[in-house]
């Protein structure tokens, strides 16, 4: 799904669900001349009300659950992101060779992790951040406190670090493990996607062009649920993914030696 453009992806959904549905409701009202006399259908009438409001209970449960995954991603990159910002705060209190140097090795990770995203977002790592965190850890074990105030701030910056590294690893593990919903629960999906067009098609409807605008409208809907799962279900691609921009945000400049 990560290669196929959103709007290709909804278009290719609505034009197969509903070309498919009002092809069987061709089918079924030449098959059952009933439907077209406008014959009534109590068990259709009874079960389609029962069938939709299952059916929207379902989708609203899923979309809310995989957006509480997009924005906890969301939330993690920021922090990644917010502990850099901290680090280059912090770091005119060693002087400025040292805040020279962690402010270049900050800016390193940064272009690193965000030229790794597209490999990050499927949870594997590459070579260069990999490396560039590691100077950047290496910066720090080197520097050595002259005063009670450096000592403060570096203690508080080997927090913002850890930090850093720690938001980073969940990042990874969250796009590791957060692949979608498992395939029973896809399974559930599709069949009560596939009662409610089932049900739209063989609803009593006397007047052919409604009963057809019926069923194109639950065809669109089902498309509509499945796009926004499928955009879902990868909270690092796709549409609606957490975005990289957090990893390459703008230090502030350190104030001019005198």
């Amino acid at each position: 799904m990560s290669n196929v453009p959103p709007w290709l992806l909804l278009a290719g959904l609505v034009v197969v669900i509903t070309g498919g549905t009002a092809a069987v409701q061709v089918l079924v009202r030449r098959r059952f001349p009933r439907l077209r006399a406008g014959g009534r259908n109590e068990m259709a009438q009874f079960v389609y009300p029962v069938v939709g409001l299952v059916y929207g209970f379902l989708m609203g449960f899923m979309v809310l659950a995989l957006w509480g995954q997009v924005t906890t991603a969301d939330q993690t990159t920021r922090a990644e992101g917010a502990a850099a910002v901290q680090l280059a705060r912090s770091a005119e209190a060693f002087g400025r060779p040292e805040a020279a140097r962690i402010r270049q090795n900050l800016l390193a990770y940064g272009h690193a992790a965000t030229a790794e995203w597209p490999h990050a977002a499927e949870g594997r790592t590459t070579p260069a951040a990999e490396s560039a965190l590691r100077r950047l850890h290496t910066t720090y074990e080197s520097i050595a406190p002259r005063n009670d105030a450096q000592r403060a701030f570096l203690t508080g910056s080997l927090a913002s670090l850890r930090d850093l590294t720690a938001a980073r690893t969940q990042r990874l593990l969250q796009a590791r493990t957060n692949t979608g919903p498992p395939l029973a629960l896809w399974l559930v999906i599709f069949l009560n996607s596939g009662l409610v067009l089932g049900f739209s098609v063989v609803f009593d409807a006397q007047q052919p062009r409604l009963h057809y605008g019926m069923v194109a409208a639950v065809s669109i809907l089902v498309a509509a649920n499945l796009f926004l799962i499928a955009e879902l279900a990868y909270p690092y691609l796709g549409e609606f993914a957490t975005s990289p921009a957090p990893l390459g945000a703008e230090f502030p400049v350190l104030p001019a030696s005198r």
